[in-house]
């Protein structure tokens, strides 16, 4: 059986012992050793790595082309393959914003095709904050009613005086000044329109 005695503390922290008394064992699996050779490692690396940054530097400062060699080693592109990398990410982007574009384009030309199936009206804008009206029943193309947005976010119309919005005088005065309500204005005149076309 084997003992360790500490006889004097002070000196055994600091590494003397007698080696007849005191026997020293070491880890096969030591975490200093280990980390102390992680450490050298890490060193080595870091150490290659600058010698390949500093050719690196010293060719492109010589206004000369990377070699492959070093450009493989160092993982580094040239400024022209990232010049080149750059343009391709730059013509993906700008097709994938013509398609969306295209994309936008026809869902528009879609909806505006629904409404005016749906309310009989096609609504187009002139100015900002200003639609332009114009029913599918219109005896004429300049028979049109406009619009205008009185609050930012387009929660208040107000319409707009035409020639021919002046013959709406009696639809004015009852939908909107009495009822407050454009849907029912619009449908009045529609259906007034619609009257005039079946009749005539």
């Amino acid at each position: 059986m084997f003992t360790v005695q500490f006889r004097d503390l002070k000196s055994s922290l600091l590494g003397s012992y007698d080696p007849s008394k005191v026997k020293v064992i070491h880890f096969s699996m030591n975490p200093a050793t280990k980390a102390q050779q992680q450490h050298k490692d890490d060193v080595q690396n870091l150490q290659d790595e600058c010698i390949k940054l500093r050719e690196l530097v010293r060719i492109l400062e010589g206004g000369s082309s990377v070699p492959d060699k070093l450009e493989a080693a160092g993982s580094i592109q040239s400024p022209v393959q990232e010049v080149t990398k750059l343009k391709k990410q730059v013509e993906s982007a700008e097709l994938k914003n013509q398609r969306l574009r295209e994309v936008f384009q026809t869902k528009i030309h879609e909806f505006r095709t629904v409404c005016y199936m749906l309310t009989g009206y096609r609504i187009d804008i002139t100015t900002e904050n200003q639609y332009r009206l114009t029913s599918m029943y219109s005896e004429r193309k300049e028979d049109n009613l406009l619009f205008k947005s009185t609050s930012p976010a387009g929660g208040k119309l107000q319409l707009l005086d035409t020639t021919f919005s002046r013959t709406l005088k009696d639809f004015i005065d009852l939908h909107l000044h009495h009822q407050n309500s454009i849907p029912a204005f619009l449908s009045a005149v529609t259906l007034d329109l619609f009257s005039r076309q079946t009749f005539a």
